[in-house]
């Protein structure tokens, strides 16, 4: 997408001046910090809790990670309301309440004791997630850092870097705390963990830039973005690249054993997805300095694709492996930074929240439905036909951004 196209687009979207030197920084290391934290309780931890709930509550594995599918879906429902909170009235008093209401829930799942309750337990949590996560963080940088393109880039690398260790720190932490103190015990621990620090860091330390712009100028961004085609290609590339993302993570380590490697290297191998994703983010941030994003992103996606296909036939060696778990681990995170870059660079600031909102409904809830829909599909016609819809997915996603960035 040209810089003209950019501009002419939305011409009104555009906010101006620097933001004010001294406390931008400060906000973006509490948002690093609670991102990391929520992310490995909200979401990394369940994992762990699945197998010791499983035989507490006489449920079966499917039926507890029932839940966790329940709090995706809820938070992808939430992501519109949540943005036009953003847009109107900034992050503080939202992302404040949503560390609450997580806290609150965490402390309410270590007490739960049949599935209706884990289940309306999770409700709960997906619409913290909702107030808190990758979407809500990025709409207080994009906000703060209006006007100051590399200064928001570097912020959201800086905050999408430190939680990228999320599940590295709280997979491991989750699991001593389970065999020390028991499930329950371990969900107070960590609930009081991120309330500790949650709650205080967003309603002291983060702070609004500017003022919203009127709703009906909002209002009049959004109707015009939504009934173009720029806007819905970001939907198709996202969602699709999400799916693609979501059934890797879930079931790589069960193809990889298929293809004949043992558990240990299954899970480290996969293990690399989240180490890999920091160092793509990198490669990402440093070539949109000199190349359109868009393209930089359709090809990742577009190799992504390529190492998905490669890896039937090839991946029942360990290099085979190891190369193609590599090639597609470099695209593994680059998407939660490449469209806050293309939706201000096309749009402006002043509606990023809604506009990122409506996307994430189409994209999360794909993220929690994939996987799903990957599991039948290999149960009735095997892996490999798996990894050719994820391959094509990544080919959508890719084909998607060069047509964005040719309009």
């Amino acid at each position: 997408m040209s810089g003209s196209t950019a501009e002419t687009a939305v011409p009104e979207a555009r906010g101006g001046g620097l933001p004010r030197p001294g406390h931008g920084w400060p906000m973006v290391a509490a948002l690093a910090v609670t991102q990391t934290i929520g992310y490995g309780v909200l979401y990394y931890a369940f994992s762990v809790f699945l197998a010791p709930m499983a035989a507490d509550l006489h449920a079966s594995a499917p039926q507890i990670a029932a839940a966790l599918t329940i709090s995706i879906l809820i938070a992808a429902l939430c992501a519109p309301p949540a943005g036009r909170w953003l847009d109107a009235r900034g992050g503080r008093g939202l992302m404040t309440a949503g560390s609450i209401l997580g806290t609150s829930a965490v402390l309410a799942w270590s007490q739960v004791e049949n599935l209706p309750q884990l289940y309306a337990v999770s409700a709960v949590i997906g619409v913290a997630c909702a107030m808190v996560l990758y979407e809500s963080a990025f709409a207080v940088i994009v906000a703060w850092f209006d006007g100051n393109g590399r200064g928001r880039a570097n912020a959201l690398l800086a905050v999408t870097i430190v939680a990228g260790f999320a599940s590295a720190i709280f997979l491991p932490l989750t699991g001593l705390l389970v065999e020390w103190y028991g499930w329950r015990q371990a969900l107070i621990i960590l609930a009081l963990v991120y309330g500790l620090t949650a709650i205080p860091l967003h309603a002291l330390v983060l702070r609004r830039r500017t003022h919203p712009r009127p709703r009906g100028e909002r209002d009049g961004i959004v109707k015009a973005a939504t009934r173009a085609r720029p806007f819905w290609l970001l939907v198709i590339a996202f969602t699709a690249n999400g799916g693609a993302v979501s059934v890797m993570s879930v079931l790589l380590i069960s193809y990889l054993i298929r293809l004949g490697h043992s558990p240990v290297l299954a899970a480290t191998l996969a293990g690399l997805l989240g180490v890999l994703s920091v160092t793509g983010r990198l490669i990402t941030t440093g070539l949109q300095r000199r190349l359109p994003a868009a393209l930089i992103a359709a090809a990742i996606f577009a190799l992504q694709g390529v190492a998905v296909l490669l890896l039937p036939p090839f991946g029942r060696s360990v290099p085979g492996a190891v190369g193609c778990v590599l090639l597609f681990g470099l695209g593994f995170g680059i998407a939660s930074i490449t469209l806050p870059h293309l939706l201000t660079d096309r749009y402006g600031t002043a509606a990023y929240a809604t506009l990122s909102g409506r996307i994430a409904v189409f994209s999360v809830a794909d993220k929690a439905l994939a996987p799903l829909g990957a599991v039948a599909l290999a149960q009735a016609a095997g892996y490999t036909w798996v990894m050719g819809a994820v391959a094509t997915a990544c080919a959508i996603a890719a084909l998607a951004l060069l047509a964005y960035h040719r309009l």
